[in-house]
């Protein structure tokens, strides 16, 4: 029995800076899937050869507390710096993963790949929930390149699933959890089908990114972001169109502690969004080292 959408939707524009961004999640018919709470889509965007180099250099350091941040490079360069001393650089196809904890300072950048040299920028931003006990750890950061994400190739040459978060079969992501998540990127080629069976009681979502597709019987657009029923059965992708067309799909166990979100923190309680605002101003985060 195929899975039941709840509702469909699109995303809205919320540009940072000099990026455009769209905000898929939250959205107007759902706050969370799972663990995740927030998904922002960096569309893909051409460079002109030459074009300056964005530099982490403080103009865009932000706070965080309470979740772990998860940037998903599809084409560009994220370069990336807290005040837990991390720095590190993640490629076309990699990804980077912090949690945030007790509180930490980040700045975070999207450039061209200079290994690629295809003038291209795409990427997602998601926040996934922590479980109250990991809200008070310290922050942790994990860089993972695109060869250290498990890839899947699926027979008769229908295409690939990179499992980014959790597992998928024999494929089991680097990316740490506390709680039953995933997060895939599926590519089917033209004219292809894919299914994937789900458990009861998982929350599942998907968004695409770029092409349409046809999940489990309805036209879907690009840009569409789609939610499931919480009954188990099945998600069957169909690529009825002359391209490969990719699909995120993503989700976990829900998230059973109360959520006060505001700002760049959440937290369970209202008394801890003000902790994470007091802490903060008062320096209890660190500062991050441009040298």
């Amino acid at each position: 029995m195929k899975k039941k959408i709840s509702f469909t939707t699109h995303g809205h524009r919320a540009d940072i800076g000099e990026y455009i961004i769209y905000r898929i999640l939250p959205n107007r018919y759902a706050d969370a899937v799972g663990p995740f709470v927030f998904l922002d889509h960096v569309p893909p965007a051409k460079h002109s050869p030459g074009e300056p180099l964005k530099v982490a250099n403080g103009t865009g350091a932000h706070p965080h507390r309470g979740i772990a941040t998860l940037t998903y490079i599809i084409n560009g360069e994220a370069d990336h710096r807290d005040s837990r001393g991390h720095h590190a650089k993640v490629r076309s196809g990699g990804a980077q993963w912090m949690k945030a904890g007790n509180g930490i300072i980040h700045d975070e950048v999207v450039n061209v790949d200079p290994q690629t040299n295809d003038l291209l920028t795409h990427a997602f931003q998601f926040w996934i929930n922590l479980p109250s006990k990991q809200k008070a750890e310290p922050p942790e950061y994990l860089p993972v390149q695109a060869t250290d994400i498990p890839q899947q190739m699926l027979s008769d040459k229908r295409g690939w699933i990179k499992v980014i978060v959790g597992e998928y079969e024999n494929s089991v992501s680097k990316i740490p959890n506390y709680s039953k998540q995933f997060l895939f990127h599926i590519h089917l080629e033209a004219g292809k089908q894919f299914s994937i069976a789900t458990e009861n009681r998982l929350e599942y979502a998907a968004f695409l990114p770029l092409h349409n597709a046809v999940i489990n019987g309805t036209e879907l657009s690009k840009g569409e972001f789609i939610e499931f029923d919480r009954k188990e059965g099945t998600i069957e992708i169909n690529n009825n169109s002359e391209t490969g067309t990719d699909v995120i799909l993503f989700g976990g166990e829900q998230y059973t502690e109360p959520i006060v979100a505001q700002g760049p923190f959440v937290m369970n309680t209202q008394t801890e969004i003000a902790d994470a605002y007091r802490d903060f101003h008062m320096g209890k985060y660190g500062k991050i080292s441009y040298n």
